[in-house]
């Protein structure tokens, strides 16, 4: 079982508490570690938002959602209903003057208690929010901020924002929330690497022939049609998640877990990222846009019907690339990318594929010379794989072929495995920083997004259209083809 400890009492402010995000993810996580004892009866969460609803319709708002978000299973009135007990609400004007006062007497009733702001809001309103927390004298020692992505649209908004919560708010108190972070795989990657000899050995160039992380999405745009058709793949995925988890893969050993130990390593990974300049971009990156197709055997319409009647879009909803990290462990291997919407599955995965053994004792009809691969999946079914040669069983000689050494976390340990943000939001309330994106991570991974993004306008060219249901345009194929490698697409 789990160890469970619980966090210190808390008021944990969600403005935005009535959209989308709080909905599917906030309540659920607070939910279940609630469910769970490891939130204390003494917290609150305080929902804030510009609609004037009664503290009643908020609970049954709350109520509404945990019921469609939370597998039945996981569900009783006892637990649900004592839950909602501990919902507040204020009507606040994140970028105005109304709700700050009631806002702050609720506040002052429990002064003592940690205080973690929850901006789920557009980051358009991160800056106003801030100063009126300031200005209304609600930040103390014990109050941290968490801003969801995104955190600007290039290197120059996003330095703004950090501006202008950076005024209110010191470093330490800044958590820039990335929910493929708390992940249990992701941290078992860490724990992959540095507790075992036999992998972190192996961790070099000399030995790993080249690695892959895809995100596929099944959706498309859905609601967020406006906004997706200012950002695209490569801002909404590729600058955030994705190089993320190509900083966790490829990042050296920390001095230790400390937040800043594991945050210096990292950024000297996007340090390390060869920039893609206008005369690589065509060899080394693909952009797409997904048209009418089928995804898991269901007719839908492409990307500009989506967007609505008479849409015209360049966005891509689909991007793969070939990164070089430029370093001595890394030196000749490459990594591939590719992230995408209206893809066949729902799936994110790091794989590791390691180089061919150079010489074969056993005969080409016994041995295809499948190289050894190490497939970490991030969902669905969070666990690990390696791939390894076995002789197949029998008395027919010796022939071999792959197998894996699996490991499913859930059904290994016999037990739920806590969503990302449950994780999460409790680091936030331990003041524990370590799975949050520091300031310098973001602007460095902007900086190297903007001069692709420049490489891309320099050489104008409209995404290629790919099938909904497919992996993306056929030139993604190519592009990891060309030099002798091909997809991992094994969705089992």
């Amino acid at each position: 079982m789990a160890t469970i400890i619980p966090v210190a009492s808390f008021d944990c402010v969600v403005f935005g508490a009535t959209g989308d995000l709080t909905t599917r993810k906030l309540l659920p996580a607070l939910y279940y570690r609630y469910k769970d004892g490891q939130i204390p009866p003494t917290s609150r969460i305080i929902g804030a938002s510009r609609s004037e609803i009664s503290l009643d319709a908020f609970r049954e708002r709350a109520r509404d959602a945990l019921k469609r978000f939370v597998p039945g299973h996981d569900l009783s009135e006892e637990a649900l209903t004592a839950f909602l007990d501990h919902l507040d609400y204020v009507a606040v004007d994140g970028a105005g003057e109304d709700g700050w006062e009631p806002l702050a007497a609720k506040l002052a009733e429990r002064p003592d208690q940690v205080r973690p702001y929850y901006l789920a809001t557009s980051p358009d309103l991160y800056g106003a929010i801030c100063r009126n927390l300031a200005k209304h004298g609600l930040i103390g020692e014990k109050s941290r901020v968490v801003l969801e992505k995104p955190i600007g649209k290039d290197l120059k908004s996003a330095r703004a924002i950090n501006d202008a919560v950076g005024e209110v708010f010191p470093e330490e108190q800044i958590f820039r929330i990335d929910h493929y972070l708390g992940k249990e795989t992701v941290q078992n990657l860490l724990a992959l690497r540095f507790a075992n000899t036999i992998f972190e050995r192996l961790w070099t160039a000399d030995v790993i022939d080249h690695v892959q992380i895809t995100v596929g999405e099944t959706v498309g745009v859905e609601g967020r049609a406006g906004y997706y058709d200012t950002s695209g793949a490569l801002r909404d995925m590729v600058q955030n998640h994705i190089l993320q988890l190509l900083c966790l893969t490829a990042m050296e050993s920390p001095l230790n877990l400390d937040a800043n130990s594991v945050r210096d390593e990292k950024l000297k990974v996007l340090r390390a990222l060869k920039p893609i300049t206008p005369a690589d971009v065509q060899h080394v990156t693909v952009r797409g846009q997904y048209a009418a197709g089928a995804v898991e055997g269901k007719p839908v319409e492409g990307y500009l019907t989506d967007l609505g009647p008479g849409s015209q879009s360049r966005t891509e909803t689909f991007v793969a690339l070939k990164l070089e990290v430029q370093s001595w462990r890394w030196a000749g291997v490459p990594f591939y990318l590719r992230t995408g919407k209206r893809l066949p599955a729902k799936m994110s995965e790091i794989v590791v594929q390691f180089r061919a053994s150079p010489f074969s004792i056993f005969p080409e009809e016994a041995f295809g010379r499948e190289p050894n691969r190490l497939v970490i999946r991030l969902q669905p079914q969070e666990g690990m794989k390696l791939e390894v040669m076995t002789k197949d069983p029998g008395p027919g000689g010796m022939r071999l072929r792959p197998t894996n050494l699996d490991i499913s976390f859930e059904e290994t340990f016999k037990q739920r495995y806590p969503d990302a943000y449950e994780r999460l939001l409790m680091d936030v309330v331990r003041g524990n920083p370590t799975l949050f994106m520091r300031r310098d991570e973001v602007e460095v991974a902007w900086a190297w997004a903007d001069s692709l993004l420049k490489a891309w306008a320099d050489r104008p060219e409209a995404p290629r259209p790919y099938a909904a249901g497919s992996w993306g345009p056929t030139a993604a194929i190519a592009l990891i083809e060309r030099d002798g490698r091909t997809w991992h697409e094994d969705l089992r």
